[in-house]
């Protein structure tokens, strides 16, 4: 019989469909998670025998496979995340009914709306967040109060953030009027606010972000705070990326 071997902690915690390898770091990090009774630090490992527990309640990882892929029309005003001490809106309120404790992959901040996937698939959350895989996604971005063609290079070419310069993007204009004009933004980095700092950058101000598209699936016509199932075939567009660096092949 081949021997099991022990693996990371925060893999298994997210392969039990709680959060993120990263988040489930902070987990740890925060002393929110037990190992056989004992507070678990970063950096242990466990078996399928230990009893991992997260914030007072058991984990086990799914059995069967039994995993979820869910897609959400995010309403804006709700915070991306599955629980907050201060007592705001978080989108945990709009997937209570999902059946399954699932977890977002990804996020979009307060003021943002659109398109987010939810999982309790680890591995498969993973391989979507991961820089090499280069999932895109693409936004529906008004600004104000105009844009010419210096700041649209700009945002296309990579504006600096924080003492380092932004991944090309894809931008084209939509719809432009007095004051105000509509753009498709199409990035492959997911950084905290980043098209909203980016439009800051070159001088202009968000008025809305919406994401409509992350990979090759669609969030068309879902109503604003619904979810649904993920398509088998929607499940694998995620991963299958028809574009480089931005631009379409």
């Amino acid at each position: 019989m081949a021997k099991i071997e022990p693996i990371r902690l925060q893999k298994f915690i997210a392969q039990c469909g709680i959060a993120s390898r990263r988040k489930a770091e902070e987990l740890i990090l925060g002393g929110h998670v037990k190992v056989n009774g004992k507070t678990a630090i970063l950096g242990d490992k466990v078996l399928p025998t230990d009893k991992v527990f997260v914030r007072g309640k058991r984990i086990v990882v799914p059995k069967g496979g039994n995993y979820r892929y869910i897609m959400l029309n995010k309403p804006r005003g709700f915070i991306t995340t599955m629980n907050d001490e201060r007592g705001r809106k978080c989108v945990a309120q709009l997937v209570e009914n999902v059946g399954e404790r699932v977890y977002p992959i990804g996020r979009l901040d307060k003021d943002s709306e659109g398109m987010l996937v939810f999982t309790n698939d680890g591995d498969f959350a993973n391989k979507v967040m991961h820089p090499k895989n280069n999932v895109y996604k693409i936004y529906r971005v008004t600004v104000r109060p105009s844009i010419d063609e210096d700041q649209l290079v700009k945002l296309e070419t990579g504006v600096e953030l924080d003492g380092r310069k932004t991944a090309p993007a894809y931008v084209r204009v939509i719809h432009k009027e007095q004051g105000r004009v509509v753009l498709e933004m199409i990035l492959h980095e997911g950084k905290n606010r980043e098209i909203r700092r980016m439009c800051e950058a070159v001088g202009l101000e968000v008025a809305r972000l919406k994401r409509t598209q992350i990979g090759g699936v669609k969030m068309g016509m879902l109503k604003q705070g619904d979810w649904r199932d993920l398509t088998e075939q929607e499940v694998k567009k995620l991963l299958a990326n028809p574009f480089l660096n931005g631009k379409q092949l």
